[in-house]
């Protein structure tokens, strides 16, 4: 536009006519400049895609946030469960979501584990996403059926060890928390436990209650009410303190395996790409809600600790448990199907 303007004032328009023009482009560089300007977020609903069923871990921690977050952000905040294939579905479907702040992804260890359990993800576990915030880490509980002669870790490490492979432990499937923690106990006291997959946490759990199978690794909100039936025992929980939901059990180290600890952690991340001022508002938005004290209160019941970290504490914890996950996942040949 100001190429085919200035032309005219060389060819001596009238003053009347180029005050006009002049008007016109004065009008086209604050028109510009306003649509230069970043929109005010958020312009619409926000969606939290959850890529697991509703009742897990990520669910919950989910649908905890959103109403909090809604009440900050002035938008509703929806959660869609979008859950399949080991959650690379809602995985993908977030990647692929424009980089806006409106469509975001909960996920745990998956997020970090599926790199090297699926070696041809159309997504990149780094690359394809940027951290928004850590938001809790929960631990394990490692319980055992009433039928298993151990009652305690070291007990059981002396019956897998004098046993090799005839204990079995169940799993919500194969790279799923229930899954992972496990493995990665075996991995650290080099014992072996046949791993059993299920479809689901509430399945695996019944198999542990059952006598099915021996053992399992539970979160400590699923498994507290068969501890207290007395329908399983509770070995230990993987965290490095004692839970207030269960003072009594042990932690793993107190158990006898002082260098494993294992916590499932839930953390939120948008497209890769988003800008930095959205990603940094969102931030503010889910500490805000991690930290009300209604919702960091519920946490605590429920086992877990509120982190509520900044993205470049998130994005360096998905690099360390990548690289760790890379190496427990090749060295027990953990395989996804």
């Amino acid at each position: 536009m100001i190429r085919s303007l200035l032309p005219l004032r060389a060819e001596g328009v009238h003053s009347r006519h180029t005050a006009g023009v002049g008007l016109a482009l004065a009008g086209l560089l604050v028109a510009g400049a306003a649509l230069a300007q970043p929109r005010e977020f958020p312009q619409r609903p926000v969606r939290i895609v959850v890529p697991v069923p509703p009742g897990g871990s990520v669910d919950a921690v989910s649908r905890l946030l959103a109403p909090k977050m809604s009440e900050s952000l002035g938008q509703p905040v929806v959660v869609d469960n979008r859950a399949g294939a080991s959650t690379n579905i809602g995985m993908e479907l977030v990647a692929r979501a424009p980089a806006d702040g409106h469509t975001l992804l909960a996920n745990t260890l998956p997020l970090v584990a599926n790199p090297a359990l699926f070696p041809n993800l159309p997504f990149d576990a780094v690359k394809s996403f940027a951290p928004i915030s850590l938001v809790v880490n929960g631990p394990s509980l490692i319980v055992a059926h009433p039928s298993v002669p151990a009652r305690d870790l070291r007990e059981l490490l002396a019956l897998a060890r004098a046993k090799p492979g005839a204990l079995r432990y169940s799993s919500s499937g194969a790279g799923t928390l229930t899954h992972l923690g496990a493995e990665l106990f075996l991995f650290r006291t080099g014992t072996r436990i046949v791993h059993v997959p299920y479809k689901g946490g509430g399945p695996a759990l019944a198999a542990a209650v059952s006598g099915e199978c021996d053992l399992s690794f539970q979160t400590p909100l699923a498994a507290a009410g068969q501890v207290a039936a007395g329908r399983l025992r509770a070995l230990a929980v993987t965290s490095r303190s004692r839970l207030p939901l269960l003072p009594e059990v042990p932690t793993a180290a107190e158990a006898g395996v002082p260098d494993f600890e294992f916590q499932s952690w839930v953390g939120l991340l948008a497209p890769a790409g988003t800008p930095a001022g959205i990603v940094r508002t969102l931030n503010e938005h889910v500490v805000r809600a991690a930290r009300s004290p209604e919702v960091a209160d519920r946490f605590m019941r429920d086992g877990a600790e509120v982190i509520a970290s900044t993205p470049e504490q998130f994005a360096r914890l998905i690099a360390t448990d990548i690289a760790l996950w890379s190496k427990v996942i090749r060295e027990m040949g953990i395989r996804a199907d």
